[in-house]
């Protein structure tokens, strides 16, 4: 590509090496979250029948649990399904987006740093774009791990077989509901701490964008050769 010069300097820098742990905690974020399914149970005894039923709800990102059923219709004559509580699907698709873009913008970075190095340090535009980039970048991995974080905490309840079984009218009128299991939620805790140490990584690569730009520091006037005084001639 015309104007590419490969050096791989930069890597070994604390701008280029940050990148590569921005864009691998990134990876992390998203897959952990984007990639969930798990399963919550109940068990569920009819008045009029000596047997149990296990009935096992299935959820999944973007985590819109009012669309997935638990108990089915007509269970222990029961005209209507019961189905889950909440949707969450805005702080956990917010932040999938946010890691996803965070990626995509790791790597134009870092092809940048690696082949436009010479480019990207002649002028101040692009320490100073990349420095709003990265402040920006920042502010929503903020943003979207605290709303993420609060999603999860309900995700938990709503999914907690003690509280189904709560708010569940069958489980309280025509049948006995015992929980019946639910699977972890390990991998979205890991996501939670990805997005939270993503701040912590965004907000340090700032400063040391911020020390490639004009702002931290200015350039250095260059003098007319017509002012400089020539230098004095030996007798």
């Amino acid at each position: 590509m015309p104007g590419m010069q490969l050096d791989f300097g930069p890597l070994k820098e604390p701008i280029g090496f940050i990148k590569i742990l921005e864009w691998i905690f990134a990876i992390f974020g998203f897959a952990t979250c984007g990639g969930f399914s798990g399963k919550t149970a109940l068990n569920v005894k009819c008045k009029d029948s000596n047997d149990s039923q296990l009935f096992t709800a299935n959820f999944q990102y973007p985590f819109r649990l009012n669309t997935v059923s638990i108990i089915p219709k007509a269970t222990c004559n029961q005209t209507t399904a019961i189905y889950l509580m909440g949707d969450f699907s805005s702080s956990a698709e917010f932040f999938v987006a946010i890691a996803v873009l965070a990626f995509l913008y790791c790597i134009a970075a870092l092809v940048l740093y690696i082949g436009y190095l010479h480019i990207y340090r002649d002028g101040n535009r692009g320490p100073m774009i990349d420095f709003v980039m990265t402040v920006i970048f920042a502010f929503l991995w903020l943003v979207s791990s605290s709303a993420w974080g609060k999603g999860l905490t309900d995700l938990k309840y709503s999914t907690n077989p003690v509280n189904i079984i709560k708010s569940a009218q069958l489980c309280n009128d025509l049948s006995k509901c015992t929980p019946g299991g639910v699977s972890g939620v390990g991998s979205l805790n890991v996501s939670v701490v990805f997005g939270f140490l993503n701040v912590i990584l965004w907000c340090g690569n700032a400063w040391f964008v911020y020390k490639e730009t004009s702002w931290h520091t200015p350039p250095q006037p260059q003098q007319d050769p017509a002012n400089v005084a020539p230098p004095p001639q030996n007798p």
